[in-house]
């Protein structure tokens, strides 16, 4: 992490889930997942602050301790489970402009995806200020091709994309890569912010692609035992 960076790394982490229960404190190779964010931010020599969001008093000390800033605490009308990505960064920017202080980039760090490196932070910096883009999004190949979804009505199966099911392309081979967001690393110019009419990512979004086995998300309680066993496989 660099002083002199105006990069801001922004790590949201409400007390509440409803998929499952305080998960941003799941301990993961004996630390919180909110200190795997804390951590992976710290360790990022474009990043010259360090904040997490939260309405949590427990989550709040042991992110203080892991070494991120709680400036202040998110209120309760802004960690609804159907709270918006937006409104909870444009609480953190106008809390920071009271101190006379505005990032020329936010990355937006989930505790949900703890096997991202700094590396991939970094790396979608770079990727941010080379195509002067408004965001950058981690993305990954995924697992399961739309061509080949389907519908079920009743019990009768229709594609779930007109005109692009495996009848078109009967091989997996002839299918065009596709990619779904990981939400591992976000990273969004802030000073275009006010110009994207209520949009977070504005209209030029770029994506860096990650591997698979980076891009585990919780969601779920078996998520939590894949990352278990990506974390101790990675340690062996």
């Amino acid at each position: 992490m660099s002083a002199d960076s105006d990069v801001l790394a922004l790590i949201p982490a409400r007390g509440g889930s409803k998929g499952v229960p305080r998960k941003n404190l799941h301990v993961l190779a004996g630390r919180p997942l909110v200190v795997h964010a804390v951590e992976t931010a710290l360790h990022c020599a474009s990043v010259g602050r360090v904040v997490v969001s939260t309405d949590d008093a427990e989550i709040a000390a042991i992110a203080l301790r892991a070494g991120a800033e709680i400036p202040f605490m998110r209120p309760a009308e802004l960690a609804a489970d159907d709270t918006a990505d937006l409104p909870v960064l444009e609480h953190v920017l106008h809390g920071l402009e009271r101190d006379g202080y505005r990032p020329s980039a936010v990355v937006w760090l989930r505790p949900t995806s703890p096997l991202r490196t700094p590396g991939d932070v970094e790396a979608a910096l770079e990727l941010l200020w080379r195509t002067d883009s408004d965001s950058v999004r981690s993305v990954c190949m995924t697992e399961h091709h739309p061509y080949w979804m389907k519908l079920l009505d009743r019990d009768r199966l229709r594609p779930l994309l007109s005109g692009c099911d495996e009848t078109v392309f009967p091989r997996r081979q002839s299918l065009p890569a596709v990619y779904r967001l990981n939400g591992a690393v976000d990273v969004i110019r802030s000073d275009r912010l006010a110009a994207r009419s209520g949009s977070m990512y504005g209209a030029d979004v770029r994506g860096y692609v990650m591997p698979r086995e980076r891009s585990v998300e919780v969601d779920e309680e078996s998520d939590l035992e894949l990352l278990e066993w990506l974390s101790a496989r990675s340690q062996q």
